[in-house]
């Protein structure tokens, strides 16, 4: 494909608009595109009495809610200054357009395109997803099961002749036609299997649509739901669909019913809170249906039992400040994931099912500090849970006698994740495993017998010898002493002196880690020599919750200076070189980007933000936005708190470039994104750009027809990702020079 002509004609067009419309040249007399020059308008912010100036708040769209809904509605000049920043980037990165479609195709050859997942059983069916071959989005199919099951303590056998023909339930291809977006974010049957309900985002600003499928008439029924979340649950008797609404400001504030039909809407609960999220499940043996409040630090939890499912929600356990439980039912009692009394990585309590509340928990599985309890699942006999501890993963199984065994890994980094059983009566459940250089296995483990049946190992159809590669665990020392955990993936064949190029991810945010995985798309660098290593820094429960919360709030510079020392420590055993590791985060991740672009620019050749979180302050202090009071928790809140806004001033990105000599930065973002909006990454580079002294490129990529995922395809996702990793390799090898 050769797009060369046609970007270089489209820069063209979008820098005659611009402030600085000239070329140019180099000593070699080639043309060198110049970057829109972003107008300044300042604003002063009073606030607590402090004064900050933005030059650039122009950029945010005053009716960004309904460009979130349709972007077509952005203001002309803002349309217009994106539009030329994303050809100056096309024109700069021309030169690596052959390098993309080389490690797309790459991509895409390892990547099983006529692929289904391992099909989960539920009553009388099998359910499962299938992509056929060309296929961006995923096919929901079922098929009527064979052999014995267990329904109500009573086994139920069905065999045939000849294999069933597998029912076509949605075809998301078909639902995409014609849209330059389409994402089915949730799926899911009635418990009857009689409907078929999905929720779809047509923008990517996740406003959902819900539409109910008869599956006996193949009729989408004719009443959507609109302005959902994309989060609903089937009442156990299947009669009634809960959903949780999306306001205006693309908050969850109120959990609805109606006949799962259709009929006529009812309120069931309304959060008063704007700083809580919400949502909507059912317990794993059906009894109840459950209300989930919560934020970072504090949740709450309210229930409906299964027998009166318009009946009003009771409040489980009142909620406190700084605890936070959820839970599941097991036949004859409730099961509490909490932190209270202390148990700072969480423990596992019981309570009888008529009084579930807190003076009547008594603990299951004890507090044991260093050992974060995750997620639990349960089935009539078992309760499986998922520990984390040192960035690596195990799954316990429990009976209900109490007996205890593990399924144990022997790698020094790698991805334990458990799935879960798909129904309730069984003693299946279901884990993945993989790391850095071993694909995705899916196993059905037998928690009674201990016996673990291999159901799906994840095929590359271009190859892969997990034999080439190396998989390590570094500890890096951090100023206060604590070791971080950096896992490392390269082939054999690189060599540990230093001349790598190496590719450093990190994260570090809301106490979500960052998993020992294995990707695919990673071997585009791995196999032309790069090392990829990714930093499991504070702010992520990597080490348990406590890893998290000692980088939030007042102690957030921990995520930064623990990135750092993970790049010193790389550098220090020979895996790099300052000024040879490209960094990449995304979202928080992209804060984490920005704040260590500004306290050590030395340490990288370029830095990859995605979507990233860089105004911090402006966006922390906008309520209007949606994602701002439930995140004071976490950040602290600069609208009333002046210590919070001095320390939060202090780091925020946006607020803290300077004149000094960055390395080369791509910034991208999308549209549609309702969690970090177009804007932060817009304003970020516009300030960027004439404040560095070194020369190098800062770059901006806005995806104007997508949100804060990118691009809902499989296939055209991986365009995003080699565009990305070609513009890693590009920052290496300074290929502005030849731009």
């Amino acid at each position: 494909m050769n797009r060369r002509q046609l970007i270089m004609s489209t820069a063209a067009t979008a820098l005659a608009v611009s402030a600085s419309p000239a070329l140019a040249r180099q000593s070699t007399g080639s043309p060198m595109p110049q970057p829109p020059v972003a107008k300044k308008i300042p604003v002063v912010i009073e606030q607590l009495g402090r004064t900050r100036t933005d030059d650039y708040q122009w950029m945010k769209d005053d009716n960004w809610q309904a460009v979130l809904r349709d972007p077509t509605l952005i203001k002309a000049e803002v349309k217009e200054h994106l539009t030329a920043e994303n050809a100056y980037r096309e024109a700069m990165m021309a030169s690596t357009l052959p390098l993309q479609e080389t490690m797309f195709a790459e991509m895409r050859g390892r990547i099983k395109e006529d692929d289904s997942s391992v099909p989960a059983p539920d009553g009388g069916w099998n359910y499962y997803v299938e992509y056929q071959t060309g296929d961006q989005h995923p096919r929901y199919m079922r098929v009527e099961r064979q052999g014995t099951w267990m329904v109500d303590g009573q086994p139920v056998t069905k065999n045939f002749v000849r294999a069933p023909t597998p029912q076509l339930l949605l075809d998301a291809n078909e639902l995409a036609k014609g849209k330059a977006y389409s994402e089915v974010s949730a799926a899911s049957h009635s418990p009857d299997h009689t409907l078929f309900a999905y929720a779809e985002d047509a923008q990517g600003s996740e406003v959902h649509k819900i539409y109910v499928k008869d599956l006996a008439t193949g009729e989408v029924l004719p009443e959507v739901i609109d302005s959902a979340t994309g989060d609903f649950v089937f009442s156990p008797d299947s009669q009634w669909i809960f959903w949780t609404n999306r306001d205006d400001n693309g908050r969850p504030d109120k959990i609805f019913r109606r006949p799962a039909r259709g009929g006529a809407t009812t309120l069931v609960y309304e959060e008063a809170d704007d700083g809580m999220f919400i949502g909507v499940g059912r317990t794993a043996d059906d009894q109840f249906i459950v209300i989930g409040i919560q934020n970072q630090e504090t949740s709450e939890a309210r229930y409906i039992p299964a027998a009166t499912p318009t009946a009003e929600p009771v409040v489980l356990e009142p909620r406190v400040v700084a605890t936070r439980y959820d839970v599941d039912h097991w036949g004859d009692r409730w099961v509490i994931r909490t932190n209270a009394d202390e148990a700072i990585d969480f423990k596992i309590v019981q309570a009888p099912t008529a009084t579930p509340a807190k003076a009547n928990w008594t603990d299951l599985v004890p507090h044991t500090p260093g050992r974060f309890i995750e997620g639990l699942d349960l089935t009539n006999d078992h309760l499986a849970r998922q520990e984390r501890a040192d960035a690596n993963t195990r799954i316990i199984i429990r009976d209900r006698e109490g007996a205890e065994h593990e399924i144990a890994v022997d790698e020094p980094a790698f991805a334990l994740s458990l799935a879960g059983a798909s129904e309730y009566e069984t003693t299946t459940t279901r884990y993945t495993y993989n790391s850095p250089s071993t694909p995705t296995q899916t196993f059905d483990y037998d928690m009674a017998s201990r016996e673990r049946t291999l159901r799906k190992t994840q095929q590359i159809p271009s190859g892969h010898n997990i034999e080439d590669y190396v998989v390590e665990r570094l500890n890096a020392p951090a100023s206060d002493g604590q070791l971080v955990p950096v896992t490392v993936l390269r082939r054999k064949s690189t060599p540990v002196d230093g001349s790598a190029p190496l590719l450093l991810y990190g994260y570090g945010s809301y106490g979500i880690p960052m998993p020992a995985s294995f990707s695919t798309n990673r071997l585009s660098l791995v196999d032309r020599g790069w090392i990829y290593a990714i930093a499991h820094i504070r702010g992520g429960s990597d080490k348990g919750w406590g890893w998290f919360l000692d980088a939030r709030k007042m102690t957030k510079k921990n995520t930064f200076t623990d990135f750092i020392a993970s790049a010193k420590h790389l550098i220090d055993k020979k895996y790099a070189t300052a000024g040879n590791i490209v960094a990449q985060g995304g979202s928080a991740g992209g804060l984490l980007m920005g704040a260590v672009n500004n306290m050590r620019p030395d340490l990288w050749a370029g830095i990859v933000g995605q979507v990233p979180f860089v105004d911090v302050i402006n966006t922390m202090s906008d309520t209007s936005l949606p994602l701002t009071p439930p995140e004071w928790p976490e950040w602290g809140n600069p609208i009333e708190d002046p210590a919070a806004y001095d320390y939060m001033m202090s780091y925020s990105p946006y607020d803290q470039v300077e004149p000094k000599a960055y390395p080369a930065v791509l910034a991208t973002g999308g549209l549609s994104d309702p969690r970090v909006t177009y804007w932060e990454p817009e304003k970020w580079v516009a300030k960027l750009r004439p404040a560095t002294t070194s020369g190098k490129p800062v770059l901006l990529k806005i995806n104007m027809e997508a949100g804060h995922g990118g691009a809902a395809g499989r296939f055209d996702y991986l365009k995003e990702v080699a565009h990305d990793y070609a513009f890693a390799v590009w920052a290496i090898d300074k290929g502005w020079e030849q731009a």
